[in-house]
C-alpha cells in the first residue's frame, strides 16, 4: 500500500464544517473562520515509549491523539474547526490504521473538527497532530489573565491516568474492573471542549492539565505575574478524586491529583462572584467542577493540609526532558 493509497484509504475525511473552504487533497487547506472570531491554533507529538505504551490499542490511540489537542482548544474556550496530521509508520499496517483512524475520525466527528491534510512517512511510530478552532475576539482563555482574589478550580476528575501507568509499572495494584475504569482514563481522554466554550465570559484564565495539575497551574500563576494558595481539603472524598483512586492510601492519592498529567481537564480562575455562574456553565457542559483554592498577589504557589499548613514538598508535574 502506498502513500497516497494509505490517505485515501484511512484518512480521507468527509466532514466539511462551514469554517473549511478546502480540505485534503490539495498542497493547502483553505479555513475561513467566522466574521470577529480569531484562529487558535495548537501543535502536540506523541511519541512510541515516551507519551503511550506499545501495549495501546491503536483506536485508543487515534482517539488520545486528537483528544490532547481538542483539550488545548477548550482551554482557550476555542470552538473546533479543522487538524492536519503527521504520522511516522514502522510499516503500513491495514488493520492498525484503521484502528487508528476509527478512534481519530470518530472523536473529529462527534467535535466537527476536520482532517484537511498533513503528511505520511516510515520511521518510528509518532504522531504529531495540529488543530484549529475559532473563538471570538476578546473572549479566549488566556493564561495570563488570573487576577488576585480569583477562585481557582479543576474541572472533572484527577489522577486516574497516573494510577493506571502506575499499574502498568508494577507499583500499584487493582482488580481488573477498577484497571479498566483508570486505563480507559488514561487512553481515552474527554476534551472539556462545552466546558471550554460555557466559561467563555465567566472565567479569567485558564490551561488544561496534561502534565499535572500543580505544573499546569504554575503556568497561569508565572504568565498572570501572581501567586496562589491551593489546599487539599478537596481530595478525599470529592468528586474531583475517582473512589478507586481514593483506595491507593491518602499519599498516593494525593501526590497523583496533584501531579499525576494526563488528566485533560481544565484548571481555571474566575472572580468570587462568577461561583454561581461557573456552577451553571459546570451544569451547561455536563462537567464537574470542584473549588481548589485562591488566587494570591505573593507570588509563588503554597499547598496547604488539613490543618492549613504548607505542604513541606511538592510532588513534581511531568517534564519531556526531565531524567
Amino acid at each position: 500500500m502506498g502513500e497516497f493509497d494509505l490517505i485515501r484509504r484511512h484518512f480521507q475525511h468527509a466532514l466539511h464544517p462551514a469554517g473549511v473552504a478546502l480540505g485534503n487533497g490539495d498542497d493547502c487547506a483553505l479555513l475561513a473562520p467566522a466574521p470577529g472570531m480569531h484562529l487558535a491554533v495548537s501543535t502536540d507529538m506523541l511519541v512510541e515509549g515516551r507519551h503511550f505504551l506499545s501495549t495501546v490499542h491503536p483506536e485508543a490511540l487515534g482517539h488520545k491523539a486528537l483528544a490532547v489537542n481538542l483539550s488545548d482548544l477548550a482551554a482557550m474556550g476555542a470552538e473546533p474547526l479543522a487538524f492536519t496530521l503527521a504520522l511516522s509508520l514502522p510499516r503500513a499496517d491495514d488493520a492498525w490504521l484503521a484502528a487508528f483512524s476509527r478512534g481519530l475520525l470518530g472523536l473529529a466527528d462527534a467535535h466537527g473538527c476536520a482532517l484537511v491534510g498533513g503528511d505520511t512517512t516510515g520511521g518510528p511510530l509518532n504522531i504529531c497532530i495540529t488543530v484549529f478552532g475559532q473563538v471570538p475576539e476578546h473572549q479566549a482563555l488566556r493564561r495570563s489573565a488570573a487576577q488576585v482574589g480569583d477562585d481557582i478550580y479543576i474541572s472533572g476528575q484527577v489522577g486516574d491516568a497516573r494510577l493506571a501507568l502506575e499499574v502498568f509499572r508494577g507499583t500499584q495494584h487493582l482488580s481488573a474492573d477498577d484497571f479498566a475504569a483508570v486505563r480507559l482514563r488514561m487512553e481515552r481522554p474527554t476534551p472539556r471542549i462545552a466546558l471550554g466554550l460555557a466559561l467563555r465570559g465567566v472565567a479569567h484564565a485558564a490551561a488544561d492539565v496534561s502534565d499535572g495539575l500543580l505544573g499546569d497551574l504554575g503556568h497561569i500563576l508565572t504568565a498572570s505575574g501572581v501567586g496562589a494558595d491551593i489546599h487539599t481539603r478537596w481530595i478525599p472524598d470529592s468528586i474531583a478524586v475517582s473512589a478507586i483512586l481514593q483506595s491507593t492510601g491518602a499519599d498516593f492519592c494525593t501526590e497523583y491529583a496533584l501531579a499525576g498529567g494526563d488528566d485533560y481537564e481544565l484548571v481555571f480562575t474566575a472572580p468570587p462572584q462568577a461561583r454561581a455562574a461557573v456552577q451553571a456553565a459546570a451544569a451547561q457542559a455536563g462537567t464537574g467542577v470542584t473549588h481548589i483554592g485562591t488566587v494570591s498577589a505573593a507570588t509563588g504557589l503554597r499547598v496547604l493540609d488539613a490543618q492549613g499548613q504548607p505542604l513541606r514538598k511538592l510532588p513534581a508535574s511531568f517534564d519531556h526532558f526531565a531524567g
